[in-house]
């Protein structure tokens, strides 16, 4: 075992992925409790190399976690490439197998067949069960951006394909090209937001209201307005729909192909933030695929106006890395200072609990 405690931040392999799980800022707090961060080089990552070094952490090749020492803890946000080796390591990332997704009993297994463990940062709660950190708010906010956008677009270019978008710099650069392409239009979107309440519709709204949105055209729903159960007509008559929801039960879709067919339809862009795509129980079962940032949008086959796209991009808050990633590893870090004792400490120990018993779930 090594004297101190080893946390290896790994490069994002996911195209596009620009966010970190670590910022030099709490890399330096890690290294001043004690702790050694060995950091991977990474091209696409928002903070340069040089940032990490400055602060004193050892930069290693990109990839090399697979050839690090057991004990050492591998950080990441995004899901490891689609591989078979067993995986020796504990990996504290997003792994998005543990609510049925697609493939999650062949993402899971790795770990059992390693001797590994996954520490889901989706699942770490503080004692009141509210997520210790999460890109919620930023994940509303980008994708209310781009819902807006597409809208836009729909309006300044009839039967043209909304392309590809890249990070921006800072929130600012985002909030004046918005504020430009609704001006351009010469009217405003009525855009529904469901999850208004939690952190990634309060993201959605903010930037409805940055935007230049006025307040009366955007409407903030939750759980009392949605209690009655789906589909809604209201969801349909408005011109742009963010679904902010967390999905942990099955409930009434609240749109489908059927409330569609509404000779009242305005609906043209669905922005799925949540993002349940292979989820047995999506509630917005009208569309199949997850989009990305070089292609955002999906159509939805209708056979009435408007064209209606979804966008459904389940990596968001990268559009705005920066920020993004600094709210969420300084949330993070009162946790990550708790690893090297994570067999006693309440958060880890409950995220190892959950694993144990998802392994359990596994087909034989």
């Amino acid at each position: 075992m090594s004297a101190k405690t080893v946390i290896h931040l790994r490069a994002e392999s996911k195209p596009l992925e620009h966010r970190s799980a670590l910022t030099p800022t709490t890399a330096k707090a890690l290294l001043d409790a004690g702790y050694e961060v060995r950091i991977e080089r990474s091209e696409q990552r928002i903070f340069d190399d040089a940032e990490f070094e400055k602060v004193g952490c050892p930069l290693v090749p990109e990839g090399s976690w697979t050839e690090a020492p057991a004990d050492h803890i591998i950080l990441g946000l995004k899901e490891l490439p689609e591989e078979t080796f067993p995986l020796k390591h504990t990996h504290v990332q997003f792994a998005h197998c543990y609510k049925n997704q697609g493939g999650w009993a062949d993402v899971l297994s790795r770990f059992p067949a390693g001797n590994g463990t996954l520490l889901d940062l989706e699942f770490l709660q503080d004692e009141s069960g509210r997520r210790v950190a999460a890109f919620g708010f930023h994940a509303g906010f980008a994708g209310a951006a781009l819902a807006v956008g597409v809208w836009a677009h729909q309006l300044s270019h009839p039967g043209k394909e909304f392309s590809g978008v890249k990070p921006y710099p800072n929130e600012d650069a985002l909030i004046s090209h918005i504020k430009g392409v609704i001006s351009a239009t010469g009217r405003q979107p009525r855009v529904l937001v469901i999850g208004a309440l939690g952190r990634c519709g309060k993201g959605a709204v903010d930037l409805c209201l940055k935007a230049g949105i006025d307040e009366s055209n955007i409407l903030k729903w939750d759980m009392a307005e949605t209690a009655k159960g789906g589909p809604f007509t209201e969801i349909v008559e408005s011109d742009i729909f963010v679904n902010c929801i967390y999905l942990s039960q099955p409930i009434p879709p609240f749109v489908n192909k059927e409330s569609l067919n509404s000779p009242n339809r305005k609906l043209s862009v669905v922005c799925d933030v949540s993002c349940d795509t292979t989820n047995p129980h999506n509630p917005i079962p009208i569309y199949t695929v997850n989009t990305t940032f070089d292609k955002p949008t999906v159509p939805v086959e209708l056979s009435s106006e408007p064209p209606l796209s979804v966008i459904s991009i389940d990596h968001l808050p990268t559009l705005l890395p920066r920020e993004a990633s600094e709210a969420f590893s300084h949330d993070l870090l009162p946790s990550l200072l708790q690893l090297k004792d994570r067999k006693e400490a309440r958060v880890w120990k409950e995220a190892e609990k959950l694993f144990d018993e998802k392994v359990a779930t596994l087909p034989n």
